[in-house]
């Protein structure tokens, strides 16, 4: 059997059937075949070149920023917006990547309005690319290219991405603040038992006296760190290696992780609310989209990015699918507020379900907000009264010795 060609990434520029000028990457087996494809896509090539290689084999380096789900976000809604205006498809991606600074946003961009410029249709695109559009956004790209209503979909798509990107951030702000100051504190700690007790412990054996017992605390713990903080180092690498691994790997790990995070005092709340935010969310955007409840309910599962609602949803989703009204279904989970199935209900029998979703979903995201900024302006006190007691503790236990020598002379 022949052994197939490897392909080679080119970059190149031409003009198109309208006479604007063009540029993009492609990838083909030889120089010729890349021509030959943009000849079929519509495109004069001017020049065509290989696309440089990095040094030393380093791929990532040249290929720009990592793309991240604002950058997801802003392309959504752009698209939008460009769509609304009345501009053809193939020319909004263009424009996008005009006005994108992320390299590597823009070569996905100009992937997709490639892929679009050879026939292929706007959500057969994005399927392309699941690590960045997920199966509820090619969904409803892929609904509003069959009714004819595109800019309404994308402007349902970015309302969905901007309103979960910012619920995201509020969360990753309510767990990241202590969690960045204790680590703080920790280091800090460290470093003075580590450097600065040391000099402190050849004074105190000059004196030849017994040490107060916070003191004598302080500098057996330090004579501990001196000699086993590599260890120490290790262990906390190893540890926080070993659960990175674990919530890329394993499921059920990112389950019982799921469950405990809901236990948790105050944070648990905050993930109670924003797991009934992204249902209500999603499922207003996906039913107002046009698609049935019951094909609707498996897209939120699948978004509501934790295992307690995950299989709450897909419980309600058998029970409706059997003919059960959902808001009598989300009740006998036992999961959801009152307040959420009392709206479910109203929606259901005024068939402004996806009105009362979309208000509940707004709620909640309030409700995430208001929670968050509580728990900073509460946290900050008690984190300061903490940092306090560690650091002004060590520093105290410090200098005793030498406070009970001049109380003595």
């Amino acid at each position: 059997m022949a052994k197939q060609a490897k392909n080679i990434d080119f970059v190149w520029e031409g003009v198109n059937k309208r006479g604007q000028k063009m540029n993009g990457s492609l990838s083909g087996q030889n120089m010729a075949m890349v021509k030959a494809q943009l000849r079929k896509q519509g495109i004069q090539p001017d020049k065509v070149k290989r696309a440089s290689q990095p040094m030393f084999g380093l791929g990532g380096a040249s290929k720009g920023k990592k793309i991240k789900p604002a950058d997801i976000s802003f392309f959504t809604r752009q698209m939008a917006t460009m769509i609304k205006a009345g501009v053809p498809l193939v020319q909004s991606f263009e424009i996008v990547a005009d006005g994108v600074d992320n390299p590597s946003m823009k070569d996905l961009i100009y992937q997709l309005r490639d892929t679009v410029s050879a026939g292929n249709d706007f959500a057969s695109a994005l399927k392309e690319h699941p690590q960045h559009f997920d199966e509820l956004t090619c969904n409803l790209v892929e609904s509003g290219e069959q009714s004819g209503a595109l800019e309404t979909m994308l402007d349902k798509v970015a309302i969905y991405k901007e309103k979960s990107e910012a619920l995201k951030s509020k969360i990753k702000k309510a767990m990241g603040y202590p969690i960045t100051v204790l680590v703080v504190a920790a280091i800090v700690s460290a470093i003075l038992l580590i450097k600065v007790v040391p000099t402190f412990d050849g004074m105190f054996k000059s004196f030849g006296a017994e040490l107060p017992a916070p003191t004598q605390f302080v500098v057996d713990l330090s004579a501990a760190m001196q000699a086993n903080w590599m260890y120490a180092l290790a262990v906390v690498v190893v540890a926080v290696a070993v659960f990175k691994q674990l919530m890329k790997t394993s499921q059920k790990f990112r389950d019982q992780m799921d469950y405990l995070v809901l236990k948790l005092p105050v944070f648990g709340n905050i993930m109670h609310k924003a797991a009934v935010a992204r249902f209500a969310r999603v499922l207003s955007t996906t039913f107002a989209a046009g698609v049935p409840l019951v094909e609707a309910l498996e897209s939120v599962a699948g978004a509501v990015g934790n295992k307690l609602y995950r299989d709450a949803v897909l419980n309600v989703r058998q029970e409706v699918a059997t003919g059960q009204q959902m808001h009598f279904a989300m009740r006998a989970t036992g999961v959801f507020p009152n307040m959420v199935v009392q709206m479910t209900s109203i929606g259901e029998e005024s068939g402004a379900l996806d009105t009362m979703l979309d208000k509940a979903a707004s709620y909640y995201e309030t409700e995430v907000d208001e929670s968050v900024d509580g728990l900073t302006a509460m946290m900050e006190p008690l984190i300061m009264a903490f940092l306090g007691v560690v650091i002004g503790g060590l520093i105290i236990a410090m200098y005793l010795p030498i406070f009970q020598m001049g109380s003595v002379m």
